[in-house]
């Protein structure tokens, strides 16, 4: 028998959790590693678990599966999962396995099971330390007719105000007209916290916290009461 394929089902749907999860669970190769309802938690599982494939929905509240994608170890594979045939030209794009279009069957999951397996012959981690290192610490925002450089490490906290950005980097502002989703999206999750429809924070400069208002650099950054048991989870668990 080849290798154990180690995968979790992130979908905050319980219903569709279940269907999936009983048709995994009739693939003797295939072990549930755990079954999660947002991406906060997928995120906490993937920081304690070796995980091979995910199997995600992409139209979930807050963090998208599509942002979540973005933001997980490129040896991870993800078959998106979602009732919005839309979606499917973004999955692909992110080099999804594959995309499954609710309700689906026990025949179409296998077929996407052997789909991983036909790409993941011979394939492991070990031997991937090149493409682990190709991950960028940087990205790029359009400001002032030009495209500025941000380091990850050099990023403070973003605020959205109107219809434009701010992002606080060393203590400077950059303006952008970019939305605050469409460089959530940019973000590394796990460096990175949206803590309310107008903030997002990096973890790494947060100074202190209440269960009201996150300091850094002496501002005060307010956590929205939709994001605040996110919130908790994520910074109870750094």
């Amino acid at each position: 028998m080849g290798k154990t394929i180690h995968c979790i089902i992130v979908d905050d749907e319980p219903m569709a959790r279940e269907i999936l999860e009983n048709h995994l669970k009739r693939i003797d190769s295939v072990e549930i590693i755990g079954l999660c309802k947002n991406a906060i938690e997928a995120f906490n599982l993937l920081n304690t678990h070796e995980v091979d494939l995910i199997f995600l929905d992409i139209n979930m509240p807050e963090i998208s599966g599509l942002s979540f994608a973005k933001s997980i170890n490129k040896n991870i594979k993800v078959i998106f999962t979602t009732a919005y045939r839309e979606y499917a030209i973004d999955g692909f794009d992110l080099k999804a396995v594959d995309y499954l279009l609710k309700p689906i069957s026990f025949e179409r999951l296998v077929q996407s099971i052997e789909k991983f397996k036909n790409e993941s012959i011979e394939f492991r981690p070990e031997d991937t330390s090149d493409i682990a290192n190709e991950k960028t610490d940087f990205f790029f925002v359009r400001s002032n007719r030009k495209m500025m450089k941000i380091n990850y490490a050099d990023l403070q906290y973003i605020e959205s105000l109107a219809d434009y950005v701010k992002l606080f980097v060393n203590n400077t502002s950059i303006v952008t007209r970019e939305t605050i989703t469409s460089i959530e999206a940019k973000l590394p999750a796990k460096e990175f916290l949206r803590v309310h429809r107008s903030f997002i924070v990096s973890i790494d400069k947060i100074d202190s916290y209440t269960q009201e208002f996150i300091e850094i650099q002496n501002k005060a950054i307010p956590i929205s009461r939709s994001y605040k048991n996110d919130v908790r989870q994520r910074l109870d668990n750094v």
